[in-house]
């Protein structure tokens, strides 16, 4: 049981760390200036754009982080508190790297690359991608006909996601809000969710939104921000993407959310990123997203701007944050599949404790014993109603272990 004095200490610490979180905004300082956009597509798209990045000044926030750090005590909290300053330099250390070919480096140390190795030694990102690019691309002729669907105007969009998520969150729900210049179609935090006016969604993508956006992210801040002793729970430090990208992905693919195209936006992620470090200028990437999937060229901007935001245009030196929804997926998926095999409902549930990485799942573990954080107020139905979800691992468990080879040599003779 931990000690008052340690519990003061903590409680203290956390809650300094998470005041100098809320300086560190990496999207927001890595974000493009809007005539970015019509400066390049009004030159056909055959001009590189330029973008500069504002000098992102550290000096106050390191001093703070130092004298943090030495204020820790030698429990195994303060060891944890030590490495969530350490995951907040590194997001400091990315943001002064950007527009230099270090930031790939700073990148891969936060967010990982297409071509780390995964957690079973032998399988990649890229890999990943690729092969469901080729399984997809090799069936697709038989099923394009039945993927089609039609699109629903915005208005109806922002009445299905407040009919959903209002009873969820009541007077916590986040406003949806339609407006004119939005660059994405939709962008979200714990208190808006923003639709841009005139664009295209789908049934689809309404439910994706709502299970990614509100039901993992939206519920996980409200959850971590809860946490009166812990408050570092409720910060968005780039190291906690990985796991919380997915979380949410996962939400979408549980639920069937997910789609077709969804994954193969997420699977060009990856493959656009590999290009850019093998040396892929900002236009290539661009091209390769306008052939894809009969983009238009604002949608293929913006896939591109993903890819090179804080980085190096002229290639080499992309941002990697968007190989999480790929990465993420696998690492959250083999989670789910090993806690709830395991009967391990108290890890699961954990999880949602906050902004959280896999690897804090111990010392929260801990921590909930000890008192120090309590249950997250916010669960998706498919964790408070767990049939589901052991229905679907028990029964892919065992699937999984089929011989595939002899069964399809059965059902090519049946075909």
């Amino acid at each position: 049981m931990i000690g008052k004095k340690d519990l003061t200490r903590i409680k203290d610490n956390s809650s300094k760390l998470f005041e100098i979180s809320k300086h560190i905004k990496i999207l927001r300082y890595l974000a493009w200036d809007k005539s970015v956009r019509a400066t390049f597509l009004n030159s056909k798209s055959e001009t590189i754009p330029k973008v500069e990045y504002p000098k992102f000044d550290s000096g106050e926030l390191r001093i703070s982080l130092k004298k943090l750090k030495s204020l820790n005590g030698d429990t195994p909290y303060d060891r944890w508190l030590e490495e969530k300053t350490n995951d907040i330099l590194s997001s400091i250390d990315l943001l002064q790297s950007s527009g230099t070919k270090q930031f790939l480096k700073k990148s891969e140390q936060i967010y990982g690359s297409p071509n780390f190795v995964l957690r079973d030694g032998k399988t990649t990102t890229l890999n990943l991608a690729k092969k469901f690019e080729f399984l997809i691309d090799s069936h697709l002729e038989y099923f394009s006909e039945f993927l089609q669907v039609n699109p629903i105007p915005v208005s109806k969009v922002k009445k299905k996601i407040e009919e959903r998520v209002q009873p969820i969150f009541g007077l916590k729900s986040p406003k949806i809000i339609v407006e004119d210049h939005l660059s994405a179609r939709a962008t979200a935090s714990s208190k808006r969710i923003r639709l841009r006016k005139g664009a295209s969604f789908t049934n689809k993508d309404v439910d994706q939104l709502i299970n990614h956006e509100a039901f993992i992210h939206v519920a996980t801040t409200l959850n971590g921000r809860s946490q009166s002793n812990v408050k570092i729970l409720g910060a968005k430090t780039g190291s906690v993407t990985k796991t919380q990208e997915g979380l949410a992905v996962f939400s979408e693919f549980i639920t069937g959310s997910i789609d077709v195209n969804r994954m193969y936006r997420i699977s060009d992620r990856v493959i656009a990123i590999q290009m850019a470090i093998d040396g892929a200028d900002f236009i290539e990437v661009y091209r390769f997203f306008l052939k894809r999937n009969r983009k238009t060229r604002g949608q293929a901007f913006e896939d591109a701007r993903r890819i090179f935001r804080g980085g190096v245009l002229t290639g080499g030196a992309p941002f990697t944050k968007d190989i999480v929804y790929l990465d993420g997926l696998v690492r959250v998926h083999n989670f789910f599949r090993s806690a709830t095999l395991r009967g391990r409902k108290n890890a699961i549930e954990i999880l949602f404790s906050g902004k959280i990485d896999l690897n804090d799942i111990p010392i929260l573990l801990k921590m909930k014993k000890d008192g120090l954080i309590q249950r997250p107020i916010f669960l998706p139905e498919w964790v408070t109603d767990m049939n589901y979800l052991v229905s679907y691992f028990v029964f892919s468990n065992f699937v999984g272990k089929m011989d595939y080879d002899r069964i399809d040599n059965y059902y090519d003779a049946l075909f």
